[in-house]
């Protein structure tokens, strides 16, 4: 069964920069990781997608040419560089496995337990 043990995450000026990584643990069949975001009272909606096969990537509007999501070359561990920060990236970010194009929560799979990105303006 797969596992996805997140890092990184934190409280940050507008402007700064994070980094989330992903790790994934056990077999999945699954061909696609990525990460959602959830901010309060918002539905989950997806940020980045990988595929583990081609590295593959999308990106939501409204963080293209600020985020970049890429793997290891053992693609396991997948990382979420987040520069340019604003305070509407404030949520509750998850590492997600599933199926490509995986761009809504139906295709996910698996889910990591989630890490707090706070922005303060």
């Amino acid at each position: 069964q797969v596992q996805l043990m997140e890092s990184g995450g934190g409280s940050v000026q507008a402007g700064g920069s994070l980094r989330l990584s992903c790790e994934r643990s056990g077999y999945t069949q699954n061909n696609c990781m990525g990460w959602f975001r959830q901010a309060p009272g918002k539905e989950r909606e997806g940020v980045a997608v990988i595929a583990i096969g081609d590295s593959t990537t999308y990106y939501a509007d409204s963080v293209k040419g600020r985020f970049t999501i890429s793997q290891d070359n053992a693609k396991i561990t997948v990382l979420l560089q987040m520069n340019s920060l604003e305070p509407e990236d404030t949520a509750m970010y998850y590492c997600a496995a599933g199926w490509c194009p995986m761009q809504e929560v139906g295709l996910v799979r698996t889910w990591g337990q989630g890490t707090q990105v706070t922005v303060s303006s």
